[in-house]
């Protein structure tokens, strides 16, 4: 049930902010089986199913999912987000999709959610199934939920990604947005033009795969120009790299114009120093690729001062782990991630993400950004940001749920914290009584066009979440 459901989902386009489609689905999907549904003013929707026979004084249970997915494909991938299905692909022991995101984060959690709504075989106390809207681009629907639409004690949340493991708590983050105005000049005399390409990278989310010691593209790229402006005299022409402020960047094209007497040495010194960026991430980045290849001439290029500062302001803000737990050994404290840079109009928009579990860290981690692009005289500007989620190891869900696993598994399943943002802090700012855990299938590659899912983990999800709704107490 949980496949065929998802089966559908994949067929719905839901880019962040144009949701429009899943809800239409999910009304329709309330309505077809008489299930009571709300919808608030931002596009939440929440489907109630009553509880079954002997479960009924107790409090009721949400299961929570998001309906918006990371629309990332590969460059040489024709596909429209907002029209076409996703191709998925069975690839051994994993389903993926071709050439794009599968958007099992958090498609598969949505159908899990539904097909607890539709199996009449399930004992469980009164359900709320709640979909949020535009998750990966804000929490908009997190931030913005309807008064009233939940009542339940206990929320568990369907968007986590690793099997076997439940989740207590999450970081809280922030963007980062960098200005810089973009100023042009008539191109010199006697250049050639290169384009610079970094492609074949990992990327990945930039929570959860921040810690993996993957490149970083747009840093690749911003190197490469570096010293070819230092050694060639180079003149940038354009910089576009990554996409989404929540996944680590995969790839990054820059162009200059470098003295038609310097070409060879130009040439040659990137290729070598392209060579050695790929021995620094041999372990991490197998398929890096950097290609620099000629290129038509163009009329402008930036300005020596406007250069100076992006170059300035791209090789010196920070990307990465900036420190580790030392209360959770192996849980990543504090990050950063140089997500984007764009050159939109009259401005260079350099965006970055800072995730912390600790609020007092994620403030520093902000500033320490903001410091690199002031100096580069850029204008800067903070998203307001979300909250963490602190971890309650005393909870009686987190226990029913350590139960049911071990019942069903022989083992205990392990008990985290996550440096992903979750939504769940947002829900407890609003509902202070809730309860809540977080668990899922394993995925892998999420916000990439490697996203897969495992396929055996998905009936143990199953099997999980049905477990702990029949002993909820």
């Amino acid at each position: 049930m949980v496949w065929g459901l998802f089966d559908e989902i994949t067929k719905v386009p839901r880019p962040s902010k144009r949701e429009e489609k899943i809800g239409k689905y999910l009304v329709e999907f309330a309505k077809k089986h008489n299930l009571e549904y709300q919808c608030d003013a931002i596009g939440n929707i929440v489907i109630r199913k009553p509880a079954t026979a002997g479960y009924e004084a107790l409090p009721a249970v949400v299961l929570q999912a998001h309906t918006d997915m990371v629309c990332e494909k590969n460059s040489d991938k024709v596909f429209n987000f907002d029209n076409d299905a996703i191709e998925t692909v069975i690839d051994g022991e994993w389903v993926r999709a071709n050439g794009t995101t599968l958007g099992a984060d958090d498609g598969i959690g949505i159908a899990a959610a539904l097909a607890v709504l539709i199996d009449d075989t399930l004992a469980h106390p009164a359900i709320e199934a709640l979909f949020t809207v535009d998750e990966e681009t804000g929490l908009t629907g997190a931030f913005n939920l309807g008064e009233g639409m939940l009542t339940g004690k206990y929320l568990i949340n369907l968007d986590s990604e690793d099997e076997g493991e439940v989740f207590i708590g999450c970081a809280g983050g922030v963007d980062t947005l960098a200005y810089l105005p973009l100023i042009k000049e008539s191109a010199p005399e006697g250049y050639l033009f290169y384009e610079v390409a970094v492609s074949g990278l990992l990327g990945g989310h930039s929570g959860d795969d921040i810690d993996k010691g993957r490149a970083n593209s747009n840093k690749v790229a911003a190197r490469i120009v570096e010293q070819a402006a230092r050694l060639h005299a180079a003149r940038l022409v354009s910089f576009d790299g990554g996409n989404l402020r929540n996944a680590i960047p995969r790839e990054a094209k820059a162009v200059v114009a470098v003295p038609v007497k310097e070409s060879l040495r130009f040439v040659g010194d990137a290729l070598a120093l392209g060579e050695a960026i790929k021995a620094e991430f041999a372990l991490t980045e197998p398929n890096m690729d950097i290609a620099i290849a000629e290129c038509e001439a163009q009329k402008e290029v930036l300005a020596e001062a406007t250069q100076r500062n992006l170059i300035l302001a791209l090789i010196g803000v920070p990307t990465g782990v900036l420190a580790m737990s030392m209360a959770m050994p192996g849980l990543v404290e504090t990050s950063t991630n140089l997500a984007s840079v764009k050159f939109e109009g009259d401005k260079i928009v350099i965006t970055t993400s800072q995730r912390s579990s600790l609020e007092s860290a994620k403030e520093y981690a902000k500033l320490h950004v903001e410091s690199v692009f002031v100096a580069a005289g850029c204008e800067v500007v903070h998203s307001d940001g979300y909250p963490g989620w602190a971890p309650n190891p005393q909870s009686q869900l987190l226990e029913t749920t350590k139960v049911a696993y071990k019942s069903l598994f022989g083992v205990e399943p392990k008990v985290r914290a996550i440096h992903a943002g979750l939504e769940c802090g947002l829900f407890l700012e609003k509902y202070p009584h809730l309860e809540m855990v977080s668990f899922g299938p394993t995925l892998r590659g999420v916000h990439s066009p490697d996203e897969r899912l495992e396929i055996a983990t998905v009936d143990k999800f199953w099997r999980l979440l049905v477990e702990v709704l029949r002993n909820i107490k």
